[in-house]
């Protein structure tokens, strides 16, 4: 039971697939968690496979925490152990804010926050188990500046970079080290839900000051490096990988 395990929830695609791939490759046995993308989940598990890694499939709607809890279960069952864990899913409902809902806001605040919460506290119970472990959970710009119909997400993504906070001092006696990484616009099959998609893409091409927008492996690269010996003494910071566009009024 020696073998580093690592979960990457919403790994089916995009953001998500990416981190399950490059951790394969470091040698990392890994847990694909879906809620829906059965199929997307199981070719991602293959490619791992493939690599010559183990890997565990669960389903789990993450905003649920009876779901979480037997999530858990699974990989103490299968694996025995947890040392990586990457908060990656996410949901919301775009839209302005007198336009939205109770149940919009529940959805959004669920997967993408509460989930962090309940999620950390069981990857917790399993990583002390081997003397610690590294949490990064994925957040975006607009935690912290104003962007059209994303006020749900926004917010929840608000939550995750202050909860990213918390955790870094509360786990920190455990051996976990916690942080964030805040993306800019990213080109991936969640911004296909967004109203103003190629207002956003236009804007991240023309007005980056790197000159090019943030691609998923940029994203993936900074969680990396967070997960790495390198980074242990960063805790509960986001990092912000976003070609430097957030410094623009």
């Amino acid at each position: 039971m020696t073998q580093k395990v690592a979960l990457i929830t919403g790994s089916s695609r995009g953001i998500g697939k990416a981190t399950a791939l490059r951790l394969a490759k470091e040698g990392y046995d890994i847990v694909i968690n879906y809620a829906r993308s059965k199929k997307a989940a199981l070719e991602t598990a293959e490619e791992i496979e493939a690599l010559g890694r183990k890997v565990l499939v669960v389903k789990a709607n993450v905003g649920d925490v009876e779901k979480i809890r037997g999530m858990f279960e699974e990989i103490n069952e299968h694996f025995g152990r947890l040392d990586v864990f990457v908060s990656n899913a996410a949901s919301g409902v775009l839209r302005p804010v007198m336009e939205l809902e109770e149940s919009h806001w529940d959805w959004t605040m669920n997967i993408n926050s509460k989930a962090l919460l309940f999620c950390a506290q069981e990857a917790a119970k399993l990583m002390e188990k081997n003397n610690g472990g590294k949490i990064v959970s994925i957040s975006s710009l607009g935690a912290i500046r104003y962007l059209e119909n994303y006020t749900t997400v926004g917010v929840s993504k608000a939550a995750i970079e202050a909860l990213t906070r918390y955790l870094a001092v509360e786990l920190a006696p455990k051996g976990i080290v916690v942080n964030a990484v805040s993306g800019g616009a990213v080109d991936t099959e969640a911004l296909k839900h967004f109203p103003n998609r190629e207002e956003l893409l236009a804007e991240a091409r023309t007005k980056t000051p790197a000159g090019k927008m943030v691609e998923i492996e940029d994203m993936v690269n900074t969680v990396m490096f967070l997960l790495s010996e390198e980074a242990s003494m960063i805790r509960g910071q986001t990092i912000i990988v976003d070609g430097g566009i957030s410094l623009l009024v």
